[in-house]
């Protein structure tokens, strides 16, 4: 769902008086791209599912603060993603996450998520190094070596 940018600013700030409509209308719009975020980052249909609402629980919370000149997408987008990897961290430090099950082969459970954040979300590599905490020239690194491990996957499934 394709939403202009004027329609979302009269929903904000409908949301921002209280209306229940104008909420409905943010959550409609923007339920599908939160939940398909979170499940590139987790790889996991509830805890997609929970990230999602709760990141746009805590976006609806703190509209009070949101600057309406900016776009609602983008900003929902950024805590959903900062919610996911959180959940993959506390997954991964909980021991719940098996390597031998992981889609990636990565000795290290979140490998691939520079390449899911920059090439599925869109976010640059100096985003994405502030959402993982990391340096941008690691961040460059990861991303060069994953695409290199899809191709040879690729190349493998020829």
């Amino acid at each position: 769902m394709h939403v202009s940018g004027r329609e979302e600013r009269l929903w904000v700030r409908g949301a921002q008086a209280g209306s229940a409509s104008a909420l409905e209308a943010l959550y409609r719009a923007y339920w599908p791209r939160a939940y398909r975020a979170a499940y590139l980052v987790v790889h996991d249909t509830a805890g997609a599912e929970d990230i999602a609402q709760e990141a746009f629980l805590a976006a609806v919370r703190s509209l009070d603060r949101f600057d309406r000149r900016r776009p609602f997408g983008p900003w929902l987008h950024r805590i959903v993603v900062n919610r996911a990897i959180d959940w993959a961290r506390a997954r991964t430090l909980r021991g719940e996450v098996e390597l031998a099950d992981s889609p990636a082969s990565d000795p290290e459970p979140l490998g691939e998520l520079p390449v899911l954040v920059r090439h599925l979300l869109e976010y640059t590599p100096g985003e994405i190094a502030g959402l993982l905490d990391l340096p941008r020239g690691t961040v460059n690194s990861r991303l060069r070596r994953g695409l290199d491990e899809l191709a040879a996957r690729l190349e493998e499934e020829k």
